[in-house]
């Protein structure tokens, strides 16, 4: 082995052992503030100590709600940091004090805020990281519209510009996602209950971010968020011959107009009905490319490009004259559950090369657990 391969093998090494001292990472995350984020990390804790777990508070957003602050009883707090800013004292969460102590388990809400100036991180998020690194188990809570990719997408639906962020990767680091739900008229009795906001506050929030439609949107955010990031620790964390596969389907077309729409939106209309994500394939021959190609049966063959992709799927398109292989390669490659073909019009003389992609495809069908759809 050489040096450069050896060091790169003690690199590894070390990272694993640094993984395995790594404090474990539990994130609430919800659509919004109110849905009950602190209320549960603040009940988990008072499970833990209940089991002898030594778990303390590291910093509490209560925001004066009566439900929430009659959870911080009997839990032990680490005392806040007092610092001066402009004229004023302040507090911040107190990272060396409780680097210091080593509870089992520590309690640091909002993990978007920014820190005060001065402060040896810029946002309690690089806090948590340290935290972690130290070998502490960390329950934390976010907002959804915190997140950097979604930020954008936020703004549209809110008309808000959020600036408190976390990158993407602080979610992927955790070791546990558990989404906070409520629907939206839940969510707004809660609001006009004064269990959010002071009563003051109550119709300027129902009337800016508490709007039905717009709670609505964020909490679809959430869900989708927070299934991203279970598929994510399946596809790492459960080994491939026991994982359950989602179903992935796979519309295979070619440039029969009629035949195509009907796959393309049959397949769709399967994809819905499983909640699932679907491709289309188109496999162009030699016979079939653009200098080949009559203009209607290109004209056709884009139309049904734009059908698919607005129906949802993702198109792919390959050059080949082994469809069969080429069907195949793209399922595996894409960890396909199920392939749509459309019913053959066979003709006397194709007949015996049209079966042939047939033969090929079920016989490598025939050895795995991808399901052969025919549509008529």
């Amino acid at each position: 082995m050489s040096e450069e391969n050896k060091e790169q093998s003690v690199e590894h090494f070390l990272e694993l052992i640094k993984r395995s001292r790594r404090g474990k990472f539990k994130v609430y995350i919800g659509m919004s503030a109110g849905v009950g984020k602190t209320y549960r990390m603040l009940l988990e804790a008072q499970a833990l100590l209940r089991n002898g777990i030594d778990v303390k508070i590291g910093y509490i957003e209560t925001h004066n709600r009566k439900e929430t602050v009659a959870q911080l009883e009997g839990l032990p707090i680490i005392p806040r940091r007092k610092l001066f800013y402009k004229g004023k004292e302040l507090e911040e969460m107190d990272l060396k004090a409780i680097i210091s102590l080593r509870p089992e388990v520590v309690v640091v809400d909002e993990l978007a805020h920014t820190n005060i100036e001065g402060s040896s991180n810029e946002k309690r998020w690089q806090d948590v990281m340290e935290i972690l690194n130290a070998g502490i188990n960390v329950i934390s809570a976010v907002n959804i519209q915190h997140m950097e990719s979604l930020n954008e997408e936020v703004q549209r639906i809110t008309g808000a510009t959020i600036n408190e962020r976390i990158p993407d990767k602080v979610l992927q680091l955790a070791d546990e996602v558990v989404n906070i739900d409520l629907t939206a008229d839940e969510l707004i009795e809660r609001l006009k209950e004064g269990k959010i906001y002071d009563e003051k506050k109550v119709p300027l929030a129902l009337s800016n971010f508490f709007q039905w439609e717009r709670i609505l949107q964020l909490r679809e955010l959430a869900l989708r968020e927070v299934a991203h990031q279970v598929e994510r620790k399946i596809d790492i964390e459960v080994p491939k011959n026991i994982k359950l596969r989602p179903e992935l389907f796979l519309a295979c077309i070619s440039t029969n107009d009629e035949s195509a729409k009907v796959i393309i939106r049959k397949t769709a209309r399967l994809a819905s009905y499983y909640r699932s994500k679907w491709f289309m394939l188109y496999v162009q021959t030699s016979k079939e490319s653009s200098d080949k190609i009559n203009l209607a049966s290109q004209r056709h063959l884009i139309n049904n490009m734009k059908l698919a992709t607005q129906l949802g799927a993702e198109v792919l398109k390959v050059k080949s004259d082994q469809i069969a292989k080429s069907i195949w390669e793209t399922a595996e490659k894409h960890d396909i559950t199920t392939i749509c073909i459309g019913k053959p019009r066979f003709k006397f003389y194709q007949l015996i090369m049209k079966t042939a992609v047939f033969t090929q495809l079920l016989n490598k069908m025939s050895k795995t657990d991808i399901d052969l759809v025919i549509l008529s």
